[in-house]
């Protein structure tokens, strides 16, 4: 049986973490930078060592393929993968894990002399963690990517998906020619960490994941009146800094209670202008970020958020705005993708249940165009998109066996 080199999958997997590694440990690598561009040419002569053929197209996602140079309508690969973007001081395996195992796999594939009897692929997708534009790589790739939008995404901190792309040596407009060849997907699985505390708790090795929540993402700005702290009085001012705690209060409750149980909701960016202590906040700024399995239940809290905070807006006598900034739509995996895991686990005598993933994936955006399915491996303590983020070597090297025997399995339908 066919098996992946676990020593040299750790060992890679420590030789990524170091580009943007920080000095308390963890890691900051933003689709683009230079610590992202190093790991990218890294990525691409690990693959070119496995003695696999590699490509990048024009939305910056990475390929390594056995028995493929590219994509083709007449050969359809079996595709696996993930990303080596990271969130700000951000762990080492979210992402990586599902980019370095793919490449493992093959590399053991081709060293075992197995000749699959389809191609196979392993994809380091761009910007998953969407700091320019939610799975931005992946959403390209599934011919997802709104042209017309290319020139005003940007990031958080105004940097522009334009000029973050020239800086690499990109052209962002030409992020839309990324699209694959209809057909030329035969399937696509990704392993990844749990992101969260259920496989940990209940002892279970693998999950198999069975839907991806939707994702929603908002800017809102509440415009109110700068003015003297001292000598404005109370009941005269228009605070924006209070609307938004007001809004991010209630939009917070309003999901807990009308979400059904299975959405959630996170506010983690914030800014108060002009920022002094002595001026009473004239504009007030914050990033609204909402999940969901269910697709209509995602749309009705959007609705509905959005109406609360025109009400904020009125009762306070201010002005909002509401940019939506990404939607990504909630998915469910593929029936057969499922069974391939399920398979691999039962040749392995791994146990296994199914999930579905709180977090979203590229493997979302696949499942618009083909089969597309996911594993998961426990997280040490449900801990991700934090610096001690970690899962036990044990785990990585069963996920890592899971995912061989799933392509293989693919790779023969």
């Amino acid at each position: 049986m066919t098996t992946v080199n676990a020593s040299r999958l750790q060992n890679r997997l420590a030789a990524l973490a170091r580009f943007g590694a920080l000095p308390g440990g963890g890691v900051t690598r933003h689709c683009w930078s230079p610590p992202h561009e190093e790991a990218r040419a890294w990525l691409l002569g690990e693959m070119k060592s496995a003695g696999l053929s590699t490509w990048v197209d024009p939305a910056g996602n990475v390929f390594g393929g056995l028995g493929a140079s590219s994509f083709s309508t007449s050969t359809p690969a079996v595709v696996t993968g993930s990303h080596i973007d990271t969130v700000p001081e951000g762990g080492t395996l979210d992402g990586a894990l599902g980019v370095v195992a793919g490449l493992e796999c093959l590399h053991a594939i081709r060293e075992a002399g197995v000749a699959p009897r389809r191609p196979l692929v392993v994809a380091a997708w761009s910007d998953e963690e969407g700091r320019y534009g939610s799975l931005f790589g992946s959403r390209a790739f599934c011919g997802r990517l709104d042209a017309a939008a290319i020139p005003t995404m940007a990031a958080v901190d105004g940097d522009t998906l334009t000029d973050a792309m020239t800086r690499a040596g990109f052209d962002a407009h030409r992020a839309p020619e990324a699209r694959v060849p209809e057909g030329g997907v035969h399937a696509y699985i990704e392993l990844h960490i749990e992101q969260g505390p259920r496989l940990d708790e209940a002892g279970v090795p693998i999950a198999v994941v069975d839907s991806i929540v939707g994702v929603r993402r908002s800017r809102l700005i509440f415009h109110g009146q700068a003015d003297h702290a001292g000598t404005t009085p109370m009941e005269r001012r228009r605070d924006a800094f209070l609307a938004g705690a007001d809004y991010a209060l209630r939009a917070r409750e309003l999901v807990v209670e009308r979400g059904g149980g299975r959405s959630v909701t996170n506010i983690g960016v914030v800014y108060v202008h002009p920022g002094a202590s002595n001026i009473v906040p004239g504009r007030m700024e914050l990033v609204h970020e909402m999940r969901s399995p269910d697709g209509d239940t995602l749309a009705r809290l959007a609705r509905e958020c959005d109406a609360l905070a025109q009400e904020i807006a009125t009762t306070r006598q201010i002005r909002v705005e509401i940019r939506p900034m990404s939607t990504t739509t909630a998915v469910a995996c593929s029936p057969k993708v499922q069974s391939a895991v399920e398979a691999a686990c039962g040749e392995l005598g791994l146990g296994w249940q199914r999930l579905y993933s709180a977090a979203g994936h590229d493997a979302q955006n696949l499942a618009l165009i083909t089969d597309s399915g996911m594993l998961f491996i426990p997280s040490r303590g449900g801990k991700s998109h934090r610096v001690d983020e970690t899962s036990d070597p044990a785990a990585i090297e069963r996920g890592a066996n899971v995912l061989l025997r799933t392509l293989l399995t693919l790779a023969r339908s």
